[in-house]
């Protein structure tokens, strides 16, 4: 136990001992090789020697120039061109995006005009009541209904026109009282084609005209793949 006590220390000083011989061995080789360079400079002139000082300045400035200073700029060139780059791209998204609102905002505007529009239009299951709204209005009005009578639909682009041939009897002022009450009913209504014939035995009026009302009418698809086919 003693025996091995004492080995360990002798191990590290020998180790201790060979770094060194190992650090002096290499200083010795480094200045053996340098003894040579000093001593030739030693016997140069002093301009020669502020001439090698000078080139050595030279060769250190130009090697950090070429080997770190170079490659650095050149890294930092292709990192401000790629930052010009995402800037530009980020303007270019900003005017897309800012076009983008303008469309949408054109979109909505466009969509709630046709919404109102739409107002006006009635669907199908609305055109019974519609046309009893304008027969009460003649009623309202005083005046008598010779026909009332609703035609076929002619069909449009999105929208189909519904004619009704009417005739009524009564006075001047009922009848226009009829024809403003049916211009003011919250859907489109139309009257046109009117014609007015007096009565021998009354002051009464026999007017005729076609009161044409509107009906949105949303396409099918079949009626597109027909056109389509057709083109």
């Amino acid at each position: 136990m003693q025996q091995n006590g004492s080995e360990e220390p002798r191990n590290e000083e020998y180790s201790e001992k060979m770094k060194n011989k190992n650090k002096e061995s290499l200083g010795a080789k480094i200045g053996k090789k340098t003894a040579p360079i000093f001593e030739k400079i030693g016997d140069l002139s002093m301009v020669q020697r502020i001439l090698v000082c000078l080139i050595t300045i030279v060769l250190v400035i130009g090697g950090y120039v070429y080997f770190i200073y170079m490659p650095k700029q050149e890294r930092m060139e292709k990192l401000e061109n790629k930052l010009a780059s995402l800037k530009r791209t980020l303007v270019t998204y900003r005017q897309k995006a800012a076009t983008l609102e303008k469309y949408e905002k054109k979109m909505a505007d466009a969509q709630a005009r046709f919404n109102l529009a739409m107002k006006a239009l009635p669907d199908k299951k609305e055109i019974p009541s519609l046309l009893t709204g304008i027969s009460s209005s003649g009623s309202d009005a005083g005046l008598e209904f010779l026909l009332f009578q609703p035609k076929g639909q002619v069909d449009k682009e999105f929208y189909a026109e519904i004619p009704v041939s009417i005739k009524v009897q009564g006075g001047y002022h009922e009848i226009a009282a009829f024809f403003d009450q049916v211009a003011r009913l919250y859907r489109i209504v139309n009257i046109d084609n009117i014609t007015m014939t007096s009565q021998n035995k009354s002051d009464d009026l026999e007017a005729s005209c076609n009161a044409v009302t509107y009906m949105f009418v949303e396409k099918k698809e079949d009626d597109k793949n027909k056109k389509k086919k057709k083109k």
